[in-house]
């Protein structure tokens, strides 16, 4: 009988390195050995003391083990790759992190950027799924079950998303709307992992299993510590 595989779907990290790393570890104890996968829900940037750290980290982690990890785009790394391709959000990104993740790399202007770390973000993809969830960084629109087509959605949406119980057919997990509690939002219809690391709050990995949709376990720890 085949080994079962753990799913751990990471929220918001902001460039929150120290609790990435000791978030890790502590996904590295829980599996114990067992197979599992790593689901990273965007907003990788920003905010945060280094985001160069935490994007070189899940980088290096991706090289390791391509086929078991997931890294997804968020709003951030939307935000920041348009500042670089034409400018125009360049107020915006800044205004929004953007000069945290600038210092973070050590320059000043977004047009000097190392490309590799552009064209990394620029392949993230906005969805994954598996058989019983999909996870996104911001969620989908509360009219039709399954993937919502619209990729600004997928990267942006609060509302009317956080407001429903819709069922689109899988549970979805999803960030981007920061729980200042710093416990997940979880609902019968979907989880909310951004637990306001960057705020001064938790960063939080949920587990999943292949048996049912919803968490079976909570991982977290403290931003401050």
């Amino acid at each position: 009988m085949p080994m079962e595989t753990l799913t751990y779907a990471v929220g918001d990290i902001h460039g929150c390195r120290d609790a990435l790393d000791r978030l890790l570890a502590a996904i590295g104890r829980h599996a114990a050995g067992r197979c599992r996968r790593l689901v990273f829900l965007g907003d990788y940037v920003d905010r945060g003391p280094d985001s160069a750290g935490v994007v070189s980290a899940l980088r290096a982690l991706q090289a390791r083990e391509p086929g078991a990890v997931t890294c997804l785009m968020g709003n951030h790394e939307a935000l920041m790759a348009e500042a670089y391709r034409t400018g125009l959000g360049t107020t915006t990104w800044l205004e929004n992190g953007g000069i945290a993740t600038l210092a973070s790399f050590g320059i000043d202007d977004p047009e000097a950027l190392p490309h590799d770390v552009l064209g990394w973000i620029a392949r993230l993809p906005t969805v994954h799924e598996d058989a019983r969830r999909y996870f996104v960084h911001a969620g989908f629109r509360p009219e039709r079950p399954g993937i919502d087509p619209d990729v600004r959605t997928r990267l942006w949406i609060r509302e009317p998303f956080l407001g429903t119980d819709f069922d689109f057919g899988k549970h979805v997990v999803h960030g981007h709307s920061p729980q200042k509690s710093g416990r997940p939002d979880l609902r019968r219809n979907r989880s909310n992992l951004d637990t306001a690391c960057v705020f001064g709050r938790t960063l939080t990995a949920a587990v999943f299993t292949d048996a049912e949709p919803a968490p079976v376990d909570i991982l977290q720890v403290d931003a401050r510590l």
